[in-house]
């Protein structure tokens, strides 16, 4: 068995979950509401306060499948419990993070400041503590969305090795370079 697949899923309080029998999981909890299709060979039942996913056969793909769907299904059920919550900050000189609403803008060291509008699903809040970092916070609860979207504005300014500026995750180690050293004649 696979051993993430085997490991049934607790449902905490105040989260309902509900299968359907052409194998859409809806997951109901304080936080909202998260639904996901479950490949038709992998079975998902709820046992009292568990939810058990397993597979028909040993082949490969029935074992990947396994795995994935008891992460999703996992992933969805801590979402509308307690959410989940990315920190980026922002490294370097007139770097700069402001929102109005659902659209970010940044200022990234390019001739023009970047305007990215954001799903409605996450909440966005920027932060510019004196003497510190700007600080981007996204909170929401879908993992995958939340993953994604810090992805992509992270992508917008990747950190270069020499400096370390850009736009990293909080806690995010940074490998460095050693410059460039004068040559003897």
């Amino acid at each position: 068995m696979s051993r993430i697949g085997k490991k049934p899923i607790n449902i905490p309080s105040g989260v309902t979950v509900d299968v359907s029998a052409h194998g859409t999981v809806t997951v109901k909890g304080p936080k909202g509401t998260l639904t996901q299709d479950v490949n038709p060979d992998i079975q998902v039942k709820v046992e009292g306060s568990e939810i058990v996913v397993s597979r028909p056969t040993e082949s490969k793909r029935h074992k990947s499948l396994h795995g994935l769907y008891r992460s999703l299904i996992n992933n969805m059920v801590i979402g509308v419990s307690t959410g989940y919550k990315k920190d980026l900050e922002l490294v370097g000189v007139g770097y700069k993070a402001s929102n109005q609403g659902q659209v970010l803008e940044l200022s990234l060291g390019y001739s023009h400041s970047i305007f990215m509008a954001l799903p409605n699903e996450i909440s966005l809040k920027t932060e510019t503590p004196k003497g510190k970092n700007p600080l981007i916070t996204l909170e929401g609860i879908d993992k995958e969305l939340i993953g994604q979207v810090a992805a992509k504005i992270r992508s917008l300014r990747k950190v270069e090795p020499y400096k370390g500026k850009g736009v990293r995750f909080v806690g995010e180690q940074v490998r460095r370079k050693a410059g460039k050293t004068a040559g003897k004649k």
